[in-house]
C-alpha cells in the first residue's frame, strides 16, 4: 500500500491548543509564549500523533511542523526516563542549523515536562555529544551523518526509540543521507510510531514511507498553493555590466535580505563587495565552521547583519521571522531549488517577496524552471539606480562607507556572466600560483586607491 491509498485526513482547526487534549504543562508553556491558535498542519496533525498514529504530513517549511510533530513526541514520552546512550525518540534533520532551531523551538515545552533533549550535529565537539546521551537525554535531535558516527562508536543505541521523526525527508534524500536514515529506521524499536514531513513525495520519500510507516494519516498543506498566495514572485532582467551594482542597491534596503548565490567562493566575494559599500552583510557556507555559522545566524536573526549571503546547503531549513525579501542572485536550475529558497520568506502565513535576478541569455531557462515550480512570476526589466528597482525591491544608494576599515568598494567590473562564472570553490581551493595572486591583490589596491582619490577629488 502506498501513501496514495491513504485517505487525507481533514481536521477543522480548533479555536485554541487546548482544544487538542495536550498535558497542562505543554498548555500553559504554549499560553506563556504567546501560542494559542494552532496552524492547520499542526490542528490537523496533533491528534493523530497523540493518539500514536503514523503521521505522513506534506507542508513547505514555515508551515508549523515543529510544534505539529514535537508537542505530541514530548507528550507521549513524558513521564519515562532514559538510560544513559539510549535515547526515547529521535528526530532526524537535514542540516544542523534545522537541529539547532528545532531544538530551540521544543526545549520551552520539554523542560517544562522535565524531559532532557540532546543535539547531535557535524562541525561541533563530539565529546561534549557522547557526554550528553552518557548522561541521558530523553530526545535525541540529530543529523543523519553524526548520529551514524555516534552508533558506530557504540555512544548511542536505537533500540528503546519509540517515536521516530523524519523533518525535511526530501531534503535529506536529496543530500545524499537516505542509506544513513534507513540505518536509523531500522535500529529503532520495531513497534514505535513513525512521522514523516515533507515538501515532495517523489521516490526515495516514497521508499520511506512504503516501507516504515504503518497505515499512516496523511496530513497535506499544499506546497505550491501556500508559496504562490503569500508571495510576490519577480523576475528582474538584468544588463551583465549592472549585476553588481543592481544586487549591492538591493542589499541596502531597510530590513533584512538573504541573497543566494551557487557557490561559496561567489558568496564570500559579494559579502566582501557589500562590507566594502558599507551594507551589514555575513557570509553563510558549508566553508565557515559552525560557531561562525551559528554566530552569523543569530546576528541576522538579531538584527545586527541586516544582509545574509548564502547558498543553497547552509540556508536548508533556515527559519527567521519577519524576512520579507529573498533574492536569488544566481538564479536556481532546479523548481524544488526554488521553491526550497523561496520558503525562507512568506513563512507561517506572512507575507514576502522572491526575487529572482537574470541575465537576457538566463530567462528561457529560469522561465522553464519557474514554470515547474508552478510560479508565473512578473517579468521586469531594470537598471541601478532606477526608481521601478526600488519599488520592486526598496533598494537604495549604499552609504559607501566600508565595514572593516578597508578601502571604499570601487565601481565594479563585470562581466556578462552569472557570479558562478567568477569562479567556484574547487577553483579558489586550487589557487593560481603566489606570484599572480599578489599581483591581483596589489592591481585591486591601486585601482581602490585611484577610485577613493578620485572622489575625494584629488
Amino acid at each position: 500500500m502506498t501513501h496514495q491509498d491513504h485517505p487525507v485526513t481533514e481536521a477543522t482547526p480548533p479555536v485554541s491548543f487546548a482544544g487538542l487534549e495536550l498535558p497542562p504543562a505543554l498548555l500553559r508553556t504554549l499560553d506563556e509564549a504567546g501560542v494559542r491558535e494552532p496552524f492547520p498542519i499542526q490542528a490537523a496533525t496533533v491528534p493523530s500523533a497523540l493518539a500514536g498514529r503514523d503521521v505522513l504530513g506534506r507542508g513547505r517549511t514555515g508551515s508549523g511542523k515543529t510544534l505539529a510533530f514535537g508537542l505530541p513526541l514530548l507528550a507521549r514520552t513524558a513521564g519515562r526516563r532514559a538510560e544513559p546512550k539510549q535515547p526515547l525518540a529521535l528526530v532526524l534533520v537535514p542540516t544542523r542549523e534545522l537541529a539547532q532551531q528545532v531544538t530551540e523551538a521544543l526545549m520551552p515545552y520539554a523542560e517544562a515536562l522535565r524531559l532532557r533533549m540532546a543535539t547531535v550535529v557535524g562541525g561541533v565537539s563530539i565529546g561534549r555529544q557522547i557526554a550528553a546521551l552518557r548522561d541521558g537525554a530523553e530526545v535525541v535531535v540529530a543529523t543523519p551523518g553524526r548520529l551514524h558516527d555516534l552508533i558506530e562508536r557504540k555512544a548511542c543505541r536505537l533500540g528503546r526509540v519509540r517515536i521516530t521523526v523524519l523533518d525535511e525527508a526530501d531534503q535529506m534524500c536529496d543530500m545524499g543521507f537516505l542509506p544513513q536514515v534507513t540505518e536509523a529506521l531500522d535500529q529503532v524499536h520495531p513497534d514505535g510510531q513513525r512521522m514523516l514531513f515533507s515538501a515532495t513525495l517523489d521516490r526515495d520519500v516514497d521508499h520511506l514511507v512504503g516501507r516504515y510507516l504503518h497505515e499512516p494519516v496523511v496530513h497535506s498543506v499544499d506546497p505550491s498553493a501556500g508559496a504562490v498566495t503569500t508571495m510576490d514572485h519577480h523576475v528582474l532582467v538584468v544588463h551583465g555590466p549592472d549585476r553588481y551594482a543592481v544586487t549591492t542597491e538591493i542589499a541596502a534596503r531597510d530590513g533584512r535580505v538573504l541573497l543566494f548565490l551557487d557557490t561559496k567562493h561567489a558568496v564570500d566575494q559579494l559579502t566582501r563587495h557589500l562590507r566594502a559599500s558599507g551594507v551589514h552583510a555575513a557570509a553563510l557556507h558549508s566553508g565557515k565552521s559552525q560557531p561562525q555559522r551559528t554566530r552569523t545566524l543569530a546576528q541576522f536573526k538579531d538584527g545586527k547583519v541586516t544582509v545574509l549571503v548564502a547558498t543553497n546547503v547552509a540556508a536548508r531549513g533556515l527559519h527567521v521571522d519577519d524576512l520579507d525579501l529573498v533574492v536569488n542572485v544566481d538564479p536556481p536550475t532546479d523548481p524544488k531549488d526554488y521553491l526550497h529558497r523561496a520558503g525562507r520568506t512568506a513563512r507561517a502565513g506572512e507575507s514576502g517577496r522572491v526575487i529572482t535576478l537574470v541575465l537576457s541569455g538566463q530567462r528561457r531557462e529560469t522561465s522553464r524552471v519557474l514554470a515547474e515550480a508552478g510560479v508565473e512570476p512578473k517579468v521586469t526589466k531594470v537598471r541601478s539606480g532606477e526608481a521601478e528597482l526600488s519599488r520592486i525591491t526598496g533598494a537604495k544608494r549604499p552609504s559607501g562607507a566600508p565595514l572593516d576599515g578597508g578601502p571604499a568598494a570601487p565601481r565594479p567590473k563585470n562581466t556578462n556572466t552569472p557570479f558562478r562564472g567568477l569562479g567556484t570553490s574547487k577553483d579558489t581551493s586550487r589557487g593560481t600560483g603566489g606570484k599572480s595572486k599578489k599581483g591581483n591583490e596589489a592591481r585591486k589596491l591601486a585601482e581602490a586607491r585611484k577610485a577613493a582619490r578620485v572622489r575625494r577629488g584629488g
